[in-house]
């Protein structure tokens, strides 16, 4: 997908300690009528939303928002006997958010810029290489373990490398503000250093929870 083809008014989908990267996919339900309306909205348009996480700040039902977030396109979509909706979002490219737009709907639509992250658009040969990630291997295990989460790493492990990256930065059972840091990382390389960042922190507390400032 080129730039110009990405919407500049954005809805979009705060979900805490949850992001997404470009050519990542998630599965997502979607039950709440605010999220439902978005989801229908999409549908008859270009499928596009923007996957965003709240800050700890502002009102209940309208917290304030990290600037930075991944606009995904719905791929797969089914609803559920009891009105769910169950859909396949597929990363696309990161956006910044300029501004938020006042609207009648239930959900909310933010103004957003994607040239800090024109990069996500373009194929890239691997930054790192495979032996750069045997240490976070090690260290991810044992703190998966650690918090009682089952992953399949066979299934990682047969990744491309920026695809392994970012899959581990979002399974990682990391704060919010952890996970911001990692989805804010302009590249590759970056993102790798952050993650051996907040491993680190992790390790040096035995494992338990240590939010990267």
């Amino acid at each position: 997908m080129k730039k110009e083809d990405l919407p500049d008014i954005l809805p979009v989908f705060p979900l805490s300690n949850f992001i997404i990267f470009p050519r990542t996919t998630v599965p997502l339900n979607i039950f709440e009528p605010r999220y439902i309306q978005m989801v229908d909205q999409s549908m008859k348009s270009n499928r596009i939303i923007g996957m965003i996480q709240p800050k700890k700040t502002g009102e209940l039902k309208k917290p304030d928002l990290y600037k930075v977030g991944c606009a995904g396109k719905i791929t797969s979509f089914n609803e559920t006997d009891d009105g769910r909706y169950l859909i396949i979002l597929n990363g696309i490219c990161r956006f910044k958010i300029m501004d938020e737009v006042d609207n009648d709907n239930l959900y909310r639509e933010c103004e957003v810029k994607y040239e800090d992250f024109s990069s996500d658009l373009i194929e890239k040969s691997n930054e790192i290489k495979f032996s750069d990630l045997k240490m976070i291997f090690y260290n991810l295990k044992g703190l998966f373990k650690k918090q009682g989460y089952e992953i399949n790493w066979n299934e990682i492990e047969k990744q491309s490398l920026d695809q392994t990256i970012n899959t581990l930065s979002m399974a990682s059972p990391f704060s919010l503000e952890e996970k911001q840091v990692l989805l804010e990382s302009k590249d590759l390389s970056m993102r790798k250093e952050k993650l051996e960042e907040i491993l680190n922190t992790y390790i040096l507390d035995n494992f338990n929870n240590k939010t990267l400032q």
